[in-house]
């Protein structure tokens, strides 16, 4: 069955695909979930970071939860990614972004935990600042390139950094690189390739969208159609390299702001420009900013959660259902001052 974890409400969301029916459940512990990550070498492994509450490991699938990494000072967890290509014992590594721009990573499935500090001493670090709370930053999104090995962060907000030997040592952001990605993504079909979904295009247009085809060296706008510069969420099709889906809304406020919301999913394919879809979504105002997220199984299908439900598509984004879930209304509301990203995650559990 199909599993999806919600960090929408103040408790973390699970909800489980029954063979008539959608059953919909809070884990009342993991409170103000933020990101979430399932091990890709262990199905049953899953991580939660939280905004305040500190770093939440599970080893059933989700059914229940355990508070790990104590060992770490920070207690607001931004970003958790689980590494498809380092194994440690039967586990993927663990890397796991905080408030203040620290990453620190784990070598026995979330035990211990070793910090990654020369980050701190890059020459852009004093720059980086989050313009809701300027005084602070943090690690927005952690990937790998399963190619080559190569890790990257980006910083909400100031920074794209990368590491070429496995967190080793860390390279500074460049002129040119993105500045604030909401997203970053790469493809195992698709070496040295680099997506970044941003912010940058509300104040500089074009740059709403950025490629890179050189392991981040150069960046090349990708923003051809996009109406809505504020970019947050993005997926690429397992399948193919070139089809994509983001989320966009005119600024930060009209995506996360419930009393001025306006958001839009829009969907490319190759070099064609990125076209608006609708068949099938809420209305756009007062609709906050969608999170995406893939299926474990079908590459054909998609799902986005905001706050009118969750939405699934078994065309690549060209159509898209409500999935007939009875909602507690506080499920899906997202309480305008909350610091951090809501977030989705779809796995296949078999219940083993």
């Amino acid at each position: 069955m199909k599993r999806f974890f919600l960090c929408m409400s103040e408790e973390l969301i699970v909800v489980d695909e029954l063979t008539t029916k959608y059953e919909a459940r809070t884990h009342p512990l993991v409170l103000h979930p933020v990101c979430i990550a399932v091990d890709p070498l262990m199905a049953n492994r899953l991580y939660c970071g939280t905004d305040g509450y500190g770093l939440w490991m599970s080893d059933d699938g989700g059914d229940s939860w355990r508070r790990i990494g104590e060992d770490i000072s920070e207690t607001i967890f931004t970003s958790v990614f689980v590494s498809p290509i380092r194994k440690d014992g039967n586990y993927g590594r663990v890397y796991v972004g905080t408030d203040r721009s620290a990453l620190f990573y784990s070598m026995d499935g979330g035990q211990t935990w070793m910090e990654w500090e020369e980050i701190k001493a890059l020459p852009s670090y004093s720059n980086w600042s989050f313009p809701p709370n300027p005084q602070t930053h943090n690690v927005r999104m952690i990937a790998e390139d399963q190619s080559n090995g190569h890790i990257y962060a980006s910083i909400e907000a100031g920074a794209t950094i990368k590491s070429l030997n496995g967190g080793e040592h860390w390279l500074d952001t460049k002129e040119g690189n993105p500045l604030d990605a909401h997203t970053i993504l790469t493809h195992p079909k698709a070496p040295n390739r680099i997506y970044a979904a941003c912010s940058d295009g509300v104040d500089q247009p074009g740059r709403s969208v950025l490629m890179s085809y050189d392991d981040g060296e150069t960046w090349i706008p990708f923003s051809d159609g996009l109406e809505h510069r504020y970019m947050f969420s993005m997926v690429v099709s397992k399948d193919d390299p070139d089809m994509m889906l983001a989320s966009a809304s005119a600024a930060a406020r009209n995506a996360l702001d419930p009393s001025v919301a306006e958001s839009y999913i829009y969907r490319k394919e190759k070099d064609k420009p990125w076209k608006r879809v609708e068949l099938g979504l809420p209305v756009a105002k007062g609709t906050m900013i969608s999170n995406l997220a893939e299926d474990p199984c079908d590459t054909d299908t998609f799902y986005a959660l905001n706050n009118r439900g969750l939405f699934r598509s078994s065309d690549c984004g060209k159509t898209w259902t409500a999935l007939p879930i009875d909602w507690n209304t506080e499920h899906v509301q997202h309480a305008p001052q909350r610091r951090h990203r809501s977030a989705l995650l779809v796995i296949d559990w078999r219940g083993e």
